[in-house]
């Protein structure tokens, strides 16, 4: 795992595992801890099912005083609560909420349909997550924290959702039907009830994905890979980082998208290195070396 800051700069190793690989680092809301999972080297990371690859990993946010949070194949798709004291978890046996220092099951539900990406918004009242309901595949859904009821928020061929920090929108990407053949998949974002939806950014040749706000909001980030899957098996794909104010944006030429998106910004996109799910932070961690 590396660590960089926003603009690409400073960007430092924090682990040196040669018998391990880790992805899809989550920084805890202080800052202070990040949750991961833990692979053999041998082992390909998938871009679908890395929730239910490897060990959870509990870390100090610069990546030291590592430890097993579970065994291979306990707590997958963990992810943390807005106060840093619990985990929920997802797998077949439903949606469980984890006390972090006991590891005891506190609460759980059905997961109604939802099958990865499960993650907490910062007002603890609702999940996001990727699912297959009402006879419909990879739809983003929001789920209510307590009850386990769900909306739809975003229908046909969605993925990779997350939090807005004002626990009222969904970033996430989407591959619209009836795109005149081009078929890449965008950035989008919608009101967590499913209205007000609306193209971030989108470029033909690219697969967006990993989007996710900075934790004021004003910034997205992502990856652009130049095939399905969002790199993670090949390495990664090259990461982009535009101001939300500046949305909708088309990079490129990209012809096709900009006939469907006629009146769409040509705003700037600062290239970033090579990445795969990255998380935000506002907290200081360390100095680069």
């Amino acid at each position: 795992m590396f660590l960089m800051r926003p603009d690409g700069s400073q960007l430092r190793n924090i682990t040196n595992t040669p018998a391990w690989s880790e992805a899809a680092p989550r920084f805890s809301p202080n800052g202070k801890k990040m949750l991961y999972r833990r692979l053999k080297k041998e082992q390909t990371i998938s871009h679908d099912r890395w929730g239910f690859q490897g060990q959870l990993m509990l870390a100090d946010a610069d990546g030291t005083k590592a430890v097993e949070f579970g065994k291979t194949g306990e707590f997958t798709w963990g992810a943390w609560s807005p106060d840093g004291r619990q985990i929920s978890c997802l797998s077949l046996r439903g949606v469980e909420v984890v006390d972090l220092k006991t590891k005891r099951v506190i609460r759980k539900f059905p997961r109604q349909g939802v099958f990865q990406q499960l993650f907490w918004a910062p007002n603890g009242k609702w999940f996001c997550g990727t699912a297959n309901v009402g006879g419909e595949k990879w739809t983003i859904v929001r789920m209510d924290a307590s009850t386990g009821k769900v909306n739809v928020v975003s229908k046909f061929q969605n993925c990779t959702p997350d939090w807005f920090p004002d626990s009222e929108r969904v970033i996430f990407s989407n591959r619209p039907a009836d795109q005149g053949g081009h078929g890449w998949t965008q950035l989008w974002m919608a009101g967590a009830t499913g209205k007000k939806r609306g193209l971030v950014y989108g470029e033909d040749g690219r697969h967006i994905y990993g989007g996710a706000l900075s934790p004021d909001g004003k910034y997205v980030l992502f990856t652009r890979s130049a095939k399905d899957g969002g790199g993670s098996e090949r390495g990664g794909a090259p990461g982009g980082l535009m101001r939300l104010s500046d949305a909708p944006i088309i990079g490129g030429s990209s012809k096709a998208l900009r006939k469907e998106h006629p009146n769409t910004k040509d705003g700037p996109v600062l290239p970033l290195p090579v990445c795969w799910e990255p998380h935000w932070t506002y907290a200081a961690i360390g100095d680069a070396k």
